[in-house]
């Protein structure tokens, strides 16, 4: 008789992890359960209760793409930094970018046109809490994400060096009433979004940095190149980067966001260690999901089982979402900006259903943020 799920079946206890635990609890955590069928999940790599959803974009639309991503999707738009996690109702998908090879196309590939969207292998697609990681089939690239709690990293290695391309989409998904890119300096942009979709008035802030100088860059209003513009305001905007590379063959980019303004998202990103550290931020976020995941202990059960108990309990530190900057500074409700004296703010709140059981258990396993 198969055991059923139950106290009888699982102990818990809210402690330390015991010595037969399993080594690495990271292990029990599959990202990409709830990412077929409806689940509306997303697999990238996020901090526990990040304001940065780094993850891959396959959906532009339905009701199943409210994530933006779905497990049975062939083809993958690139790799936008916020995301809604188990929600009936799309949004967000902010800051998409795709690295490419050849020549730079705009258009995203949607409806069987040329574009920069590449097929990607299911068979070298990683997900772990905190990392994520894929090859672009189209242009031989392999693409690996983290984040810290307010900027997302991305590593591209290409089969080899030269001319690359990266594709900056501030038109992706949501209705964008307007958006602004500038080039700052010879490695740096910086950027808003204001999109409506869920929200009818979100405020998304960024600046992007790269590990290589900026070799080229072509600017876009509704698909047409602005010649010799460095910075561009307007209601959809795209940009083509274009980056020499030596033999190593190898372009970071870390991107730091905020509610609040392009000065606060460089506040964002300028703390948190300085140069290029990807491994070492991918070490210290999944420390954090160790951490906060041995909060509870688990006995009994089966392997699949255990996965599925640790996947959902992963699945509720996804949200809420940090929505202070490292200055305290937020954009409330009323659209205006406040600050936060002693304590973080968060958004994200579901409410209609997770007042029943996710509220209460945050109560017990997040004392220090309840």
């Amino acid at each position: 008789m198969k055991p059923f799920l139950g106290i009888p079946l699982f102990l818990l206890l809210l402690s330390s992890c015991r010595p037969d635990a399993p080594a690495d609890l990271l292990s029990e955590v599959d990202p990409f359960i709830g990412t077929g069928g409806h689940g509306h999940t997303f697999p990238g790599a996020t901090a526990p209760f990040g304001m940065v959803q780094l993850s891959p974009d396959t959906r532009l639309t339905g009701w199943d793409g409210c994530s933006g991503y779905h497990y049975t999707d062939p083809m993958v738009y690139g790799f936008s930094h916020t995301h809604l996690s188990g929600t009936g109702i799309p949004d967000y998908a902010d800051v998409l970018l795709m690295p490419t090879t050849g020549e730079a196309r705009i258009h995203n590939g949607a409806d069987g046109q040329p574009g920069y969207r590449s097929a990607f292998s299911k068979e070298r697609e990683t997900a772990e809490p905190g990392y994520y990681s894929t090859f672009l089939e189209d242009y031989n690239i392999q693409v690996e994400l983290t984040a810290s709690e307010r900027v997302g990293y991305h590593r591209y290695r290409f089969a080899e060096g030269g001319q690359v391309n990266v594709i900056l989409d501030l038109e992706h998904r949501d209705e964008t009433p307007r958006a602004f890119l500038r080039r700052v300096g010879d490695d740096e942009l910086e950027g808003y979004r204001i999109s409506r979709a869920w929200a009818q008035e979100q405020h998304l802030y960024f600046v992007a940095r790269f590990s290589k100088p900026i070799a080229g860059l072509r600017l876009f209003r509704d698909g047409a190149e602005v010649d010799g513009a460095t910075s561009l305001e307007d209601e959809r905007i795209k940009a083509a980067l274009r980056f020499e590379l030596d033999s190593e063959a190898e372009l970071q980019v870390k991107v730091g966001i905020s509610a609040v303004s392009m000065e606060g998202a460089r506040r964002n990103l300028d703390a948190d260690p300085p140069g290029w550290a990807f491994d070492s931020i991918r070490r210290a976020t999944q420390d954090k999901w160790r951490n906060i995941l041995s909060k509870v202990e688990l006995t009994g059960g089966t392997k699949a089982e255990r996965r599925t108990f640790y996947t959902a309990l992963y699945h509720t530190f996804l949200a809420p979402n940090l929505f202070t900057d490292v200055d305290g500074q937020y954009r409330g409700t009323d659209l205006k900006v406040h600050r936060a004296e002693g304590y973080e703010q968060y958004t994200v709140f579901s409410l209609w259903d997770t007042y029943r059981a996710t509220h209460p258990l945050y109560t017990i396993l997040q004392e220090e943020r309840t």
